[in-house]
């Protein structure tokens, strides 16, 4: 037996860990010195640590879907139109494309964790915000959470990565559930937290509670680390100009755009539907917990292909298609279309993520292309839930949005198709002050 091949389980065990690598992204790639995983004497303490960076992921989506549930009674009570809705529900992804390219620059100035320690407080702060009843400062929460949730985007990924190497597969699942598992709950839950407390603003504010919690869990061991003035020794060239890292950077844009209308308004499209409002919160979890198994499948799938180009258009297919089935089919087969949905948007998720670091020749490149993608395509996404709020304005029902996701369905596919292919991006790595 030639022993220079790996065991079958060897290969199952490094397919994993490459499938783990492709959804998280060092921001910190290009810092010099590079920041180190923390020398932890336990492992209560490694433990620990991992634990803190899941209940971070998991904070970083009820921002979205809490608001959705409750939509409904927020315009009703607060006289806010359905214009000034839709600028609502967009706020925050917006926010995730403006915020997000400053991320790498903080972590280099103040360390990853004590930058995540400070967007963690403004998270909490800018949620709590939302609980005072008022339509500029709920505009005004919004943003500073959306903001600090950019932040967060971006570091948290390569945290886990760098904390976590030995176990990526592992870590990345978790990290892939709490975010789901957040956004679910968020959807789910946020409605009885309003029976409880008695407004729709105590509910939305008291996602604020988890946040501060893990703050202060997660404070005694980002304070611990030192912070280690770092600077960029490395910069990209070519990217912007090269044609695949745009369709790269519009795959995720117009993905992202499809999943921002289920978080803002996939509530009140099945409220108008007849769903009432526990309902259609439930329906909304399902659709979000269900994207936990293609999340996690779908890089180890995919990347046994020789290119990810019928993947992408598959998953945008069912995402799409479960999306017309909300709006126009029978009610009695909405847990169908949300098992689907949820099917056709983890998947996307993953694959966007997954292209990203597949058309990259380097980890550096990998980096800069990650922050296009999401610099811009996150700002391209905020397109999607805004348009669908002027379409229910402009035409009084949800119906027409049937167009807009079918030509958001049909701009990813094609975007899809095309950073599918087995390329690379024409970009390279060069070291500062090379010419």
């Amino acid at each position: 037996m030639n022993q220079n091949f790996p065991r079958p389980q060897a290969q199952a065990e490094l397919a994993a860990m490459d499938a783990a690598d492709s959804q998280l992204i060092d921001a910190e790639e290009d810092s010099i010195p590079r920041p180190l995983p923390p020398q932890l004497h336990s492992r209560a303490a490694q433990i620990m640590l991992g634990l803190n960076l899941v209940l971070i992921a998991f904070n970083l989506r009820p921002l979205f879907s809490s608001l959705s549930v409750l939509l409904p009674e927020v315009i009703q009570e607060t006289g806010l139109s359905t214009v000034g809705a839709s600028i609502l529900t967009t706020l925050p992804v917006l926010c995730l494309g403006l915020f997000a390219p400053f991320a790498p620059k903080l972590a280099q100035r103040f360390g990853a964790e004590r930058v995540l320690l400070g967007a963690l407080l403004l998270l909490a702060v800018g949620t709590a915000l939302r609980g005072l009843e008022s339509v500029p400062i709920l505009f005004a929460g919004t943003f500073l959470a959306g903001a600090a949730i950019a932040v967060s985007n971006v570091l948290l990924p390569g945290l886990v990565k760098r904390d976590f190497s030995s176990h990526a597969a592992i870590m990345t699942g978790l990290y892939t559930m709490a975010l789901c598992g957040g956004a679910a709950g968020a959807a789910g839950l946020t409605l009885p937290i309003e029976h409880i407390v008695g407004s729709w603003s105590g509910a939305l504010a008291a996602w604020a509670v988890p946040a501060l919690v893990v703050m202060l869990i997660f404070a005694p061991q980002a304070l611990a680390r030192k912070a280690q003035a770092a600077h960029s020794g490395f910069r990209v060239v070519g990217l912007w100009r090269d044609r695949l890292a745009w369709q790269v950077t519009f795959f995720m844009g117009l993905q992202s755009a499809l999943a921002y209308c289920i978080f803002g308004w996939l509530a009140p499209m099945l409220r108008e539907r007849g769903f009432d409002a526990a309902t259609a919160g439930g329906i909304v979890s399902l659709s979000v917990m269900t994207q936990v198994v293609t999340c996690l499948a779908v890089p180890s799938l995919a990347v046994r292909f020789r290119d990810q180009r019928g993947v992408n258009v598959v998953l945008v297919a069912a995402s799409v298609v479960a999306l017309l089935g909300f709006l126009f089919a029978p009610t009695s087969t909405v847990l169908f279309w949300a098992v689907l949905q949820g099917i056709g948007q983890g998947g996307l998720i993953a694959a966007a993520m997954m292209v990203i670091v597949l058309r990259s020749p380097d980890s550096h490149v990998a980096a800069h292309l990650s922050g296009m993608a999401q610099g811009v395509g996150y700002v391209l996404a905020a397109v999607g839930p805004l348009l669908v709020g002027l379409i229910r304005s402009w035409t009084g029902s949800f119906h027409a949005a049937a167009f807009l996701f079918v030509a958001l369905g049909l701009g990813a596919a094609i975007m899809g198709w095309g950073a599918g292919r087995a390329l690379h991006v024409g970009a390279r790595t060069v070291m500062v002050g090379e010419e």
